[in-house]
């Protein structure tokens, strides 16, 4: 418990503290975010502000998660380091797409669609593919609610790979309110944090209890990172995290819960990733089918609130709300008695 509060408090005051000078550079560098052109009116006067904070924050909580780790475990075989790998190549990809923009001044400029998602999937089979094969995962997952657990076999890696897909495209999707999915995503690794601890107090000394607190380390990390990362990111932010953000956010997300083996956990703590995800996709396939007609007035949903009148303030206390509700579920669902 110690080793995670710590992480948190130092990621949280470093980044506190090097946020106006991460601003500077990005002015100066010119990395300005570009909006996208069918955005609501309103965003259109973010135009420029700083983005790509995705790199303060993957960086800080990295740099904690590991210095407040424990040792007894080396760390090539190290459970948070191989999702800090996965998350960094998740990174990279959104970087990749950032850099793209802002070299283009266009929010289209990025990546295309087919050279985002084939790296995509490449990057999620070879983690689930590592999680299958890895002695302290395996292919078994448990179920909400009951002790029991399921063994997917050798259909587990094409699911996983399919489940860190949809997170990562939920998690961008979720990345367009001043605040939104910094603040969401604060309460969720939190919440994480607490359900590695809990398992880790339910098994004996070892090297599963210890990979345990180094993700329970990591979760509380990426925590403190994202509560020094808002106060330059609430409503007017500062600073945007970009592609580069989302993408390292989504991957650690997905990262902890699959090595945990909750899977079926990550659509309730996500639930609002899950909202602006399907949201998304609806407005997309009837788009398409009725030849430009809506459901949403916009989307993802917080677009739609908007442009229904609800502030971002508004909506991303909402969404807060709703998800520490969903996060409380899990901890419900959690097969073993607290």
């Amino acid at each position: 418990m110690q080793r995670m509060i710590w992480s948190a408090l130092a990621a949280f005051a470093v980044t506190l503290v090097i946020g106006p000078t991460v601003i500077k550079l990005l002015m100066r560098l010119k990395v300005g975010q570009q909006i996208y052109g069918l955005a609501p009116e309103a965003h259109k006067s973010k135009q420029g502000t700083p983005t790509m904070g995705g790199l303060m924050i993957a960086f800080i909580a990295i740099l904690f998660a590991f210095l407040f780790r424990s040792h007894t475990v080396p760390i090539i075989f190290d459970i948070p380091f191989a999702i800090c790998v996965f998350a960094l190549l998740n990174l990279a990809l959104g970087f990749a797409d950032d850099f793209l923009k802002v070299r283009r001044k266009k929010n289209q400029g990025g990546l295309t669609e087919m050279q985002k998602t084939v790296p995509q999937v490449i990057i999620a089979v070879a983690f689930a593919a590592y999680c299958a094969f890895s002695p302290y995962i395996g292919t078994m997952i448990m179920l909400p609610f009951t002790s029991n657990e399921l063994n997917l076999g050798l259909a587990y890696i094409p699911i996983m790979a399919f489940v860190v897909y949809c997170v990562l495209n939920a998690a961008n999707f979720l990345d367009g309110l001043d605040g939104l999915l910094g603040s969401v995503s604060l309460v969720i690794f939190a919440a994480f944090g607490i359900i590695a601890l809990i398992f880790a107090s339910q098994i004996g000394a070892g090297a599963n209890q210890t990979q345990l607190v180094n993700t329970a380390t990591l979760c509380a990390a990426t925590a403190g990172a994202l509560m020094g990362y808002l106060r330059y990111n609430l409503h007017p932010a500062q600073m945007m995290m970009g592609d580069t953000g989302s993408m390292f956010i989504g991957a650690v997300f997905v990262g902890v819960g699959m090595t945990m083996r909750i899977p079926i956990w990550l659509p309730f703590a996500g639930v609002m990733m899950l909202v602006s995800l399907l949201s998304t996709t609806i407005q997309r396939v009837y788009y398409k089918a009725t030849h430009g007609k809506r459901v949403f007035k916009n989307s993802p949903y917080h677009h739609h609130l908007e442009m229904m009148g609800m502030s971002e303030t508004r909506i991303v206390s909402m969404y807060v709300l709703v998800t520490v509700l969903f996060c409380l579920l899990c901890f419900l669902g959690l097969p073993i008695t607290i």
